[in-house]
């Protein structure tokens, strides 16, 4: 029997007098890219991450756990809060390694509505924000700034939830009623992976929801003051809608989600915007299919856009995560690959370095998502 290769195919004749030599050149788009389990010796489920720098990055977690890496994952610290062990940390965010703020998410009226805020590098951490408010559930925070940022909860009276502040999450004011997005019946958002508010450039906001018909945008220019909102053509429900946001220029966006219900559904989970969040549309769907909680940008270098200027199209890939595994697209969300298929919640990146976390203390890191074509030739050869 012939000897069969990748590069040759043999065919065998006694009466064939020819030799005939044909090449065909596909091009064959392949994702490399890798993600590192770690062990977190821990087994808490995690919902909150972020990715300060190529080496630093706090995580948060059930059970009043936060953990923190300085030397790029190598080492973690796993800290209990004192007095928080029933709360689950479903965001964080992080100024540096020793300035770090733990929002808690949860029903207010059972002593779950808190915020927590370290500036020792997580050794000993200060109450700076709680509620006992019926109905309060907190869903995520963001900064702008080193000093000004917002936390969303779900809807008081028919009106989201805004917190924001002015001193780095020092303290805490509440938005004036009257200013508070105006909510549909049902509608909500969700505490999946922090990401469903998300602060952009030097003042603008937005807010993805679910819970109703359809989900909905919500965007604010004026650092949450106030609110408008567009509608998208994602179907919502109690158990679903969008719940993660991200952009990468003034105009261009990008919505997740799907139904944590049905993690695995076949609806079209991501929209795409590029006015601005003024209007949204249908992007391709992810590879694997399914609920995506969060999209992070990977930059081939460490960089941060500041709200101002492009990125380059070729410098960057975005990447969704979910139960169902996770995606990768350096198509701005047009066309998407599989990069793995761990169950992760959230994923936050700072230049080419990631980390993504999940339940039962599941983290990886990922340090390279690139889009390579190769070029592989078919030869046809006559064997006498």
């Amino acid at each position: 029997m012939p000897n069969l290769s990748a590069n040759a195919f043999f065919i065998p004749s006694r009466t064939f007098v020819a030799t005939i030599f044909a090449f065909l050149y596909l091009s064959i788009t392949s994702v490399y890219s890798q993600w590192e389990i770690i062990d977190s010796k821990t087994k808490v489920n995690m919902r909150g991450v972020h990715t300060v720098t190529p080496t630093i990055c706090w995580i948060g977690g059930s059970s009043g756990t936060v953990l923190r890496t300085i030397n790029g994952g190598k080492d973690w610290s796993v800290f209990k809060i004192p007095g928080a062990d029933s709360l689950d940390f479903r965001d964080i965010h992080a100024f540096g390694k020793e300035t770090a703020i733990a929002m808690s998410a949860g029903p207010a009226e059972l002593d779950k509505g808190k915020i927590y805020r370290t500036e020792n590098g997580g050794d000993t951490w200060s109450l700076v924000y709680q509620t006992t408010q019926s109905g309060v559930f907190l869903d995520g925070i963001d900064f702008w700034n080193k000093s000004q940022g917002i936390c969303l909860g779900d809807p008081i009276n028919g009106k989201l939830f805004i917190l924001t502040t002015e001193d780095g999450g020092k303290s805490w004011q509440e938005l004036p009623i009257e200013d508070r997005p105006q909510a549909q019946s049902g509608e909500a958002c969700f505490a999946a992976s922090g990401t469903s508010i998300l602060a952009v450039g030097k003042d603008k906001a937005f807010i993805g929801t679910g819970g109703g018909k359809m989900a909905r945008v919500f965007r604010s220019e004026d650092m949450g003051r106030h609110w408008q909102v567009s509608e998208t053509p994602m179907p919502a429900g109690p158990t679903s809608g969008i719940f993660g946001l991200h952009f990468w220029s003034k105009k261009n966006g990008i919505a997740v989600g799907g139904d944590y219900k049905n993690t695995s559904d076949t609806t079209r989970n991501v929209l795409l915007t590029d006015d601005g969040g003024v209007t949204w549309k249908f992007g391709a769907s992810t590879k694997p299919i399914g609920l995506k909680e969060a999209v992070a940008l990977y930059h081939k270098r460490y960089a941060t856009w500041n709200g101002d200027s492009q990125i380059r199209s070729d410098d960057f890939a975005l990447v969704a995560v979910g139960p169902s595994g996770s995606s990768s697209s350096t198509k701005q969300g047009k066309s998407w690959q599989t990069i793995g298929n761990e169950p992760f919640h959230a994923v936050s990146f700072a230049g080419n370095v990631g980390y993504a976390v999940g339940g039962k203390g599941l983290i990886a890191k990922i340090e390279k998502v690139s889009m390579k074509k190769k070029r592989k030739k078919l030869v046809f050869v006559r064997e006498e």
